[in-house]
């Protein structure tokens, strides 16, 4: 078993100056932390992989192709394969957690 904290995952996140942090890398999945901080530009660009996002603290935007729609605490988002997607109009700091499958290469 592998468990975590979140608020230990942030600190190591921050502590490490990303806005990414991968905590589980196994066979068909990894997990990760993301954060964007109020007024931030997300500089993702569409990945190799589905992504599930679940957000744990904030506010924001999220265009996932042509769809757009507000996120909070709570929110959880699917993001197909090669689908371009962006978090935007971070009005609070934005913390979430990204569980990518396959693993992000």
């Amino acid at each position: 078993m592998k468990a975590f904290r979140l608020d230990e995952l942030e600190a190591e996140r921050a502590a490490n100056d990303g806005a990414y942090l991968q905590f589980v890398r196994e066979r068909n999945m990894s997990v990760g932390l993301y954060a964007l901080d109020a007024g931030q530009l997300d500089p993702q660009h569409p990945h190799d992989q589905d992504e599930v996002y679940l957000v744990v603290s904030g506010r924001a935007a999220i265009t996932v192709g042509m769809e757009t729609t507000q996120v909070g605490r709570g929110s959880v988002v699917y993001v197909p394969a090669g689908v371009a997607h962006k978090f935007h109009h971070i009005t609070e700091d934005l913390r979430v957690m990204v569980v990518f499958s396959p693993p992000e290469s």
